[in-house]
């Protein structure tokens, strides 16, 4: 199976199964002399793992990670950083049943026809469980942005039609509540739509948005390296995700080009700045300084208590009712995944943007 690598210099490669013995993640290309310990790894695991609320899956992984190489005496050596997570909640009795039908909203169907097997217990590869790669490895390149000063952070915006409001904006309050919603009023609200979800046997979706602070102008490439075309494909890689915009977005389709554009301005300090942010941080493919802020929409839990309609392997039209413990609402523990994507994108654009100009190559190797 190809695809299971992501990034350039600054790489990732992901594997395990959902109901295999561990999960994990190699990270290559990561720079040395980094601090970096288990614990650093653990609060960006604790974010996405299962059991936090009655919102999430009530499957007990502890989801502690263990390094096992590419570090030294508490910093990175420059070599391949290993990262396994042991999988000890598995329930793959829960899943037997389906081995013979194929679940709505699932890759159950299209991984049988491109391989001709799957891996029923879980989605496999196909789990979410996958993300767990990630998000380690998002904690490592998090390490690198803030050696340069990037601010990243991640939120829900949206669930179940309920949207925060601008004006109760507070980045506190995201860590407060189990959806991870910057509102806590809406938190409420949304919290009370999910429990009528739930109720119904039914799940919800949402949007998940992300800020980017004090990334330098100049990451990025003009044509097939876009950064935003980057942070699209990252963010796409994430099975629950149908929809990407960045800046306006698709409200910038229906705005004039005098209202979409971003006038420069000089700011205090002698630099270039913008007026406003319309763009989201990013023209021509290359960031231009502002933040960048894009969002990701979350399709709502595919598993749901209610019967469905399916196929199974034999051609026949079923009911189905899915068993097992799921998620009635994925978001939450994407707003992790998403920050770990795109914490991983910037990174590897620093990395790769060192060699841009040969001035500042001469300026590197000279002064050694």
């Amino acid at each position: 199976m190809a695809g299971s690598i992501f990034g350039t210099i600054l790489k990732i490669s992901t594997w395990g199964e959902s109901h295999g013995k561990a999960v994990g993640v190699t990270i290559d290309g990561c720079p040395s002399g980094i601090r970096l310990e288990e614990s650093h790894i653990q609060q960006w695991l604790d974010r996405r793992k299962p059991g936090q609320s009655k919102f999430t899956t009530k499957r007990k992984e502890e989801d502690r990670a263990e390094i096992l190489s590419g570090v030294f005496e508490g910093k990175t050596t420059g070599t391949p950083i290993a990262i396994v997570i042991h999988n000890t909640d598995q329930r793959s009795r829960d899943y037997s049943e389906i081995a013979s039908y194929y679940r709505p909203g699932h890759a159950d169907y299209t991984f049988d026809a491109k391989y001709g097997f799957r891996d029923y217990r879980g989605g496999g590869r196909s789990s979410g469980r996958e993300t767990i790669g990630r998000v380690a490895g998002g904690a490592v390149a998090a390490r690198i942005l803030e050696r340069a000063g990037i601010d990243l952070y991640a939120y829900t915006k949206e669930i179940a039609s309920v949207s925060i409001d601008a004006g109760n904006f507070s980045r506190e309050a995201i860590m407060e509540n189990p959806l991870y919603m910057p509102d806590r009023e809406a938190a409420k609200k949304a919290q009370e739509a999910l429990e009528k979800r739930m109720e119904g046997q039914d799940s919800a979706g949402g949007i998940i948005e992300c800020v980017i602070r004090n990334v330098p102008a100049g990451l990025g490439d003009p044509v097939f390296g876009k950064l935003d075309a980057r942070l699209a494909a990252a963010i796409f890689s994430i099975g629950a995700v149908k929809g990407f915009e960045i800046g306006d977005g698709f409200q910038a389709a229906r705005s004039r080009g005098s209202e979409n554009n971003d006038s420069f301005c000089i700011r205090a300090d002698g630099s270039v700045g913008k007026k406003t942010n319309h763009a989201g941080g990013i023209l021509g493919g290359i960031s231009d300084g502002a933040d960048i802020i894009f969002r990701a929409a979350v399709k709502p839990t595919p598993s749901i208590c209610a019967p469905q309609q399916t196929v199974n392997r034999a051609g026949e039209e079923i009911t189905a009712v899915i068993k097992g413990r799921h998620d009635p609402v994925i978001v939450p523990r994407a707003v992790v995944v998403v920050e770990a994507m795109a914490a991983l994108v910037i990174a590897d654009e620093l990395l790769l943007n060192m060699g841009t100009r040969i001035d500042d190559v001469e300026k590197f190797y000279r002064r050694r």
